[in-house]
């Protein structure tokens, strides 16, 4: 821990002449390389990972939203407490302050789960930073755990502090939990950027004979890699190869029952139309409409480039 404090501590200190925010950002840019958070972080993940969730699984994760449910659930608990900051400022507003308190408690649980389910599918960087940002919400939760006790026993000046306190934690939460999904994009689609990257029209991927039967391949049109199913009946899947997940690469992993699982995170996408039928991920690959020309090659297209 000690190795931990003064590596974030000298990423802050690096240069004293940048601003204060770009010291900040260094020092949650060494949060996600401190390999001394594996200890927890790895058991962790495998403890997640065995819990018996099932079919609920996939709905933690956001897969009927296609994206997170976790940022959504989010709102309510944070509302909740910023608006206790408010009303704790107001005279008269005691009751309703201690009540919201509350609410704010019990809705951080389903909001913690949706959290770790996702964490516990995200990479090494990602995984060490989102620890950061469970320990402050943590810390949050606990300090207005404190404040609601507090207000109940008719302690209302200290509910006040705890509460402010805990105002600080679930911010501090926050600015971490913004770089993991913004600055490392945890939770984001991967494949967005494929419409605007791949150039309009057909592009051709090979000869139409040089593909076996239902085994996975890799072919580039452009910048973009893809994936190539040929099926018994000589039909073609084509689907960006790079999945929305993680960006795990499909032609390396497992083709069965019409459908394509992530050699990665095990995200299943069906062939036909790059649905997300399983796994992490909550966004679906996009599919290219196929052909074969009259010499023979196949060729392929976005549905929308005409």
């Amino acid at each position: 821990m000690g190795t931990l404090i003064a590596r974030l501590t000298g990423a802050v200190r690096a240069d004293a002449s940048e601003s204060v925010g770009a010291r900040l950002l260094r020092a949650l840019d060494a949060l996600g390389g401190a390999e001394e958070l594996d200890t927890v972080a790895v058991p962790l993940k495998q403890v997640v990972q065995a819990l018996p969730l099932g079919r609920l699984r996939g709905v933690l994760h956001g897969r009927p939203l296609g994206h997170p449910l976790h940022p959504a659930l989010v709102q309510v608990p944070v509302g909740a407490w910023l608006s206790v900051a408010v009303l704790d400022l107001v005279p008269g507003c005691r009751r309703a302050a201690h009540v919201l308190v509350g609410v704010g408690v019990v809705t951080a649980v389903p909001a913690a789960v949706t959290g770790w389910v996702d964490w516990a599918e995200q990479h090494e960087q990602q995984m060490r930073t989102g620890l950061a940002h469970a320990a402050s919400v943590a810390a949050a939760v606990g300090l207005y755990g404190a404040s609601w006790a507090a207000r109940a026993r008719g302690c209302s000046g200290l509910g006040r502090v705890l509460g402010f306190a805990g105002l600080v934690a679930v911010g501090s939460g926050a600015t971490i939990g913004g770089h993991l999904a913004y600055r490392q994009a945890a939770g984001a689609n991967k494949t967005e950027p494929v419409p605007h990257l791949v150039g309009p029209g057909w592009h051709t991927l090979g000869r139409a004979a040089e593909f076996a039967v239902g085994a996975p391949e890799r072919r580039m049109i452009g910048e973009v890699p893809v994936l190539v199913v040929r099926e018994a009946a000589g039909m073609f899947h084509v689907l960006a190869d790079r999945c929305s997940h993680f960006s795990g690469p499909l032609s390396e992993g497992k083709v069965a029952e019409g459908c394509v699982t992530c050699p990665w995170h095990g995200s299943v996408f069906r062939l036909s139309d790059g649905w997300n039928v399983g796994g992490p991920a909550t966004a679906p690959q996009p599919v290219f409409i196929t052909r074969t020309d009259g010499g023979g090659n196949l060729q392929a297209r976005l549905p929308d480039a005409g």
